[in-house]
């Protein structure tokens, strides 16, 4: 369910997220080149990423063919896993059964560029839920064969490529893991910590996005 766009443009990357804290972040990293990125605030859970997504992608929008990021926060799902770490999505699953998973072919570039920086990486299943993740239910998920979860990585995505054939990814920062449950981000190191790093990441999904520009050899 991804694909190419048609080369006869080079639209903007559009950055999703859900909170005002992420998008802080993000906006962190722009480095001076607003005109390469929209980074949006979809808000909160699974439909108000899809409506936010659906928005920014309709028919004349600026976005409308762009490729998109869906990133911010994370709860990880495998033993070992620290705040800060980061999870690049291979496939993306909604919380509904009956939703097609989203398979990120793209992401080579992504994992390469991240590991050069220093960064922990996992890579995987990105699950999708419409709620908070806490305890045994973690557990359960990465039984399952996750290894994150978030409330709106797999619906901005599943919108993504309903909207048209696109490159799309899913970039998480882990604030809180099995060792390290989180209540408030921003309250205890782990919080700051995956702060930092996501500050630190749209230099990267900058390069992602130029990868995807050079033609193929």
């Amino acid at each position: 369910m991804t694909g190419r766009p048609l080369p006869d443009a080079d639209p903007p990357l559009l950055v999703a997220c859900a909170l005002g804290i992420e998008r802080f972040a993000l906006r962190g990293g722009d480095r001076g080149r607003p005109d390469k990125a929209v980074v949006l605030r979809t808000g909160m859970g699974p439909q108000a990423a899809e409506r936010a997504l659906g928005k920014a992608l309709r028919d004349g929008s600026a976005t409308a063919r762009s490729p998109v990021v869906a990133s911010g926060f994370c709860a990880g799902l495998v033993p070992g896993m620290l705040p800060g770490d980061v999870v690049v999505a291979r496939t993306t699953r909604d919380h509904r059964p009956d939703a097609p998973e989203v398979h990120c072919r793209d992401n080579g570039p992504l994992l390469r560029a991240l590991r050069q920086r220093g960064l922990t990486v996992h890579t995987g299943l990105l699950q999708g839920s419409d709620h908070v993740v806490r305890g045994a239910e973690r557990a359960e998920l990465h039984a399952a064969g996750a290894v994150a979860v978030d409330m709106e990585s797999a619906a901005t995505l599943r919108e993504a490529v309903r909207a048209g054939i696109r490159p799309v990814a899913a970039v998480r920062v882990v604030v809180d893991a099995p060792e390290h449950e989180l209540v408030r981000i921003g309250t205890v190191r782990g919080g700051i910590s995956a702060f930092r790093v996501l500050r630190s990441v749209l230099p990267v999904f900058f390069e992602w996005h130029r990868s995807l520009l050079l033609p193929r050899r």
